[in-house]
């Protein structure tokens, strides 16, 4: 079994369409427009997801919904949970496609986090909706230990924290230079 698509409600879908296409470099595919359960009818649109017909990231822009004026986008403020807790990561083959995500996106004018989780090198910025969006490098290997350790965390009611970021460094789009 594998992931086919995420599905989000847009706050402005030209904004969406503006970074996951202009700058994630995500290819809209197609559109399904439709009634909504429980009134007024969307568009719901589909980017494909590095020219893989069977991985996408879709957005709906609701019209007539009620209670339209109340929605929120955030998916962190909407679950009223710390920022970033909620957050949608893609995958990346090498450290040199991380670099070119976080250029890219500097280039783009956002602001870029990067942490190395020590088994995970992740970059993270926000898109239009303010949702956290993350590329990740998986660097580690995984083995019988840390099942252990993992499945003993199901368990505990105190804080048994992991070894900190190997490294965390903020990246300005300001400070990018082309």
């Amino acid at each position: 079994m594998s992931y086919h698509h995420l599905a989000l409600a847009a706050k402005d879908m030209a904004a969406i369409h503006e970074f996951y296409e202009g700058v994630m470099g995500f290819e809209l595919v197609t559109v399904e427009i439709a009634p909504v359960m429980g009134g007024g009818w969307g568009k719901h649109f589909f980017y494909r997801m590095d020219g893989d017909d069977s991985k996408f990231i879709a957005f709906w822009e609701l019209h007539d919904v009620p209670g339209q004026e109340d929605h929120e986008f955030d998916l962190n403020v909407a679950a009223k949970t710390p920022p970033g807790t909620n957050h949608i990561s893609f995958g990346v083959e090498s450290a040199e496609q991380l670099t070119e995500r976080r250029e890219q996106w500097n280039a783009a004018g956002s602001d870029v986090l990067e942490i190395d989780h020590n088994w995970c090198h992740s970059i993270y910025t926000r898109d239009p909706n303010g949702n956290m969006v993350e590329f990740c490098l998986t660097t580690g290997q995984f083995g019988d230990a840390e099942r252990k350790r993992a499945l003993a965390a199901l368990d505990e009611k105190e804080m048994k924290a992991t070894p900190p970021p190997a490294m965390m460094k903020q990246w300005l789009a300001s400070d990018y230079q082309t």
